[in-house]
């Protein structure tokens, strides 16, 4: 038994001959991801983005330029989503290499949902509020606008504080589906106030539960009053419309 015993080891253990293939084997392997990695062979000559505007997509080939040229099998992929994500328009990235010249660029692009007025300025604000590029005054005439201070001072790609038109932002953004457009949002105070296009005053209180006090909203705008001037959902369970100077629940 002892003689089988260490007859069946010796045949597990490998010959030098099979060792010197299997390190034949990776050095040839090594050498030929080296060639690739250095060489023309596989170099980025195309970027394809998909899920982009046409204007988006020239902006992401823009940021990924410095990658033509260089080989899709040492692509830096960190790297490469860090330049894209650094747009102002960008929430996030993925990437695919499609051998053998070709960077595949998936993104999800910032939503927008209001337009930040300060001083002479406006900008796009997306519905993670944040700022995705300066507009014309008059421009995006149908989103709701955020007035803010003049002294505020705007910078692409970042994002409003709370009290500055973080929490309008954020909650206009939840509002996409509303039947009646948003004029103005605003959150001072701790009170999120909508101006509906109708010229109704939509107090939703504090900036909680946004979903359900708008769903409520939605419900009471069929019992409204003709008269009413604002509807006050800051308490979903007890609505309250009336005039600026008085207070009727829309109930009854």
């Amino acid at each position: 038994m002892a003689v089988s015993d260490r007859s069946g080891s010796a045949r597990l253990v490998p010959s030098a001959r099979s060792l010197l293939v299997g390190l034949v084997l990776v050095a040839l392997a090594a050498g030929a991801y080296v060639f690739a990695r250095d060489t023309s062979a596989f170099a980025v000559r195309s970027i394809e983005v998909e899920g982009a505007t046409p204007a988006l997509a020239v902006q992401v080939r823009q940021a990924l330029r410095p990658l033509v040229g260089t080989s899709l099998i040492g692509l830096d992929g960190a790297g490469l989503e860090r330049r894209v994500d650094a747009l102002p328009a960008i929430v996030r990235t993925d990437y695919d290499r499609a051998f053998p010249h070709t960077i595949r660029v998936r993104v999800v692009p910032e939503r927008a949902v209001a337009v930040l007025r300060t001083g002479k300025t406006a900008w796009l604000v997306s519905a993670r509020g944040r700022l995705i590029a300066s507009v014309p005054l008059v421009d995006q005439a149908l989103l709701p606008r955020l007035w803010e201070p003049a002294s505020l001072r705007p910078v692409a790609g970042g994002f409003l504080a709370a009290g500055a038109g973080g929490v309008a932002a954020r909650s206009v953004g939840l509002a996409a589906r509303f039947p009646v457009r948003v004029r103005t949002a605003s959150f001072a105070g701790g009170q999120l106030v909508f101006r509906l296009r109708t010229g109704l005053e939509l107090r939703l209180g504090e900036a909680t539960d946004i979903r359900l006090k708008l769903a409520v909203a939605r419900r009471a705008l069929h019992v409204l009053p003709a008269d009413a001037a604002f509807l006050d959902v800051s308490v979903p369970g007890r609505p309250v419309a009336g005039k600026q100077n008085s207070q009727v629940s829309s109930r009854g």
